[in-house]
């Protein structure tokens, strides 16, 4: 099982984006309950996830309306939530050093 790191910046942000809560919170069920060990096991699960660098995977949330970067450590079985936020928002950062 899995543990985020913050559930919190998800409940914000579909605070601000209601049409994106039930996304986020079915996003976070599965992860939480999820004992992925590789990208390639959360590609199983999420087939248009991104595999990045350095344990970044990139999640198309609400048919691809968001976008939520986390960072893994599979050995921990952490997630981090590195960001979350609009395409526009998106291609405004690095997702591989946010």
């Amino acid at each position: 099982m899995n543990r985020i790191f913050a559930k919190s910046t998800l409940r914000k942000f579909w605070e601000l984006n209601p049409d994106a809560e039930q996304y986020l919170k079915t996003w976070h069920d599965t992860a939480m309950n999820s004992t992925w060990k590789t990208p390639n096991d959360v590609k199983q699960t999420y087939a248009n996830a991104s595999v990045l660098k350095e344990g970044r995977i990139v999640f198309n949330i609400k048919g691809n309306n968001y976008r939520l970067v986390a960072k893994f450590n599979f050995g921990k079985q952490w997630i981090f939530i590195r960001f979350i936020g609009t395409h526009v928002e998106y291609d405004k950062i690095d997702a591989n050093t946010i």
